[in-house]
């Protein structure tokens, strides 16, 4: 968490006087100040999570809306291939992908949520990156296409597997929507932006909704035992487990696609061969590293102790040597999987799954396994 700054002045999400009213925990977070934990704590809201449901506030996130000048969504798909390697265009309407803005060494600028609106594109990206994300896109894309930003809305994600079940009950086409169906709904009479989808390996939903009528809606599906409103500590735990990278810690601008474990990302079209390989930033790297592999990797690590390996550790091919071969780039203790848990970068020759490494922890060398990712099985409904 980023260390509290009073001569800095937060923004605070249009949700800002609810969590304060229910007694979150506010930390600055991305120029936010966000709740971190509630009275119940860390690990009961994560496990809640699991079993019922939880309500994040995800509003510093930003939302961008892409629409070609022409008015046909696949020319703004188009024109949004040039900067991520996915397939745009092949996005039917109602449907969600994951994508990443790439640099020209095929590093990862951020990674997004891109839906297709029918005439528009839908873009989700992460806090710290939004201002940079539309500036990127106004200076590649301006000349066909109109960006957006919507920073009047606010975006809310209800996580759990009880999460179908309560909101239908204020969206009863929710029901029937499919992980990563995504479109304009109304949700107790709001218009929304729902997707079914989230960042913690569960089933869920993400609502963007307007922030004047953001607080009325989260209270509205607060309103029971069934959903707890969660914070930022368990949002990380959860979406550790669900082995997902966050921005900045697992990939950045030095971190390609294929190092960071996300090539099931990049479809055959844009691939070596594909109906539009190429054409996006850095391609000439990450299809070669596509054909040939990369020389490290992001992979899963689990402990043998029950210490938690944090962020930054220093991992070793053997417990005596002084050759550093890698670091521990997200790590701590998995609530639903009941040990420590890790993400981190090793050498390619290194990552298969049961290879043995060891972490500096506190001047002692600590053995931990290369395993499979996720921690926890998903449980989207597909």
């Amino acid at each position: 968490m980023l260390v509290r700054d009073e001569s800095t002045s937060l923004k605070q999400t249009p949700l800002h006087a609810l969590h304060v009213a229910r007694g979150g925990k506010m930390v600055p977070f991305a120029g936010y100040d966000m709740p971190v934990q509630y009275a119940t704590g860390v690990l009961k809201e994560h496990l809640h999570t699991r079993t019922h449901a939880g309500l994040f506030d995800v509003s510093h996130m930003g939302q961008i809306e892409l629409r070609a000048k022409s008015g046909k969504v696949e020319d703004a798909a188009l024109a949004l291939e040039k900067l991520v390697p996915q397939d745009i265009l092949a996005l039917p309407p109602g449907r969600q992908r994951y994508a990443q803005f790439t640099n020209e060494a095929g590093g990862i600028l951020d990674d997004l949520m891109v839906a297709n609106f029918g005439d528009h594109l839908f873009l989700v990206v992460n806090a710290a990156c939004k201002t940079e994300d539309e500036a990127h896109l106004r200076a590649h894309l301006s000349d066909t296409c109109i960006i957006t930003a919507l920073p009047d809305r606010a975006l809310i994600a209800l996580q759990g597997p009880k999460a179908e079940a309560i909101l239908a009950k204020f969206c009863p086409e929710a029901a029937a929507m499919r992980f990563m169906d995504a479109g304009p709904h109304a949700v107790n009479g709001i218009a929304c932006f729902v997707s079914r989808s989230g960042y913690t390996g569960e089933d869920g939903y993400e609502i963007s909704v307007p922030e004047d009528q953001a607080e009325a809606l989260a209270s509205a599906l607060l309103d029971g035992e069934e959903v707890w409103p969660i914070g930022l500590g368990a949002r990380d735990s959860l979406r550790l487990e669900g082995g997902m990278c966050l921005y900045g810690h697992d990939i950045d601008t030095a971190t390609t696609p294929v190092e960071g474990a996300l090539e099931w990302s990049m479809q055959k079209s844009r691939r070596t061969g594909g109906a539009r390989a190429g054409g996006f930033a850095g391609a000439d790297v990450i299809l070669a590293q596509l054909d040939s592999g990369a020389s490290r990797r992001r992979v899963g690590l689990r402990p043998e102790g029950r210490a938690p390996v944090r962020e930054g550790a220093a991992l070793f091919a053997e417990a005596t040597s002084q050759d550093q071969i890698g670091k521990v780039t997200s790590g701590g203790f998995g609530p639903s999987a009941g040990t420590p848990v890790a993400m981190g970068y090793l050498p390619t020759t290194l990552a298969a799954t049961d290879t043995l490494v060891f972490a500096e922890l506190r001047g002692q060398r600590m053995p931990l396994r290369v395993c499979a990712l996720p921690f926890i099985p998903a449980s989207y409904k597909r």
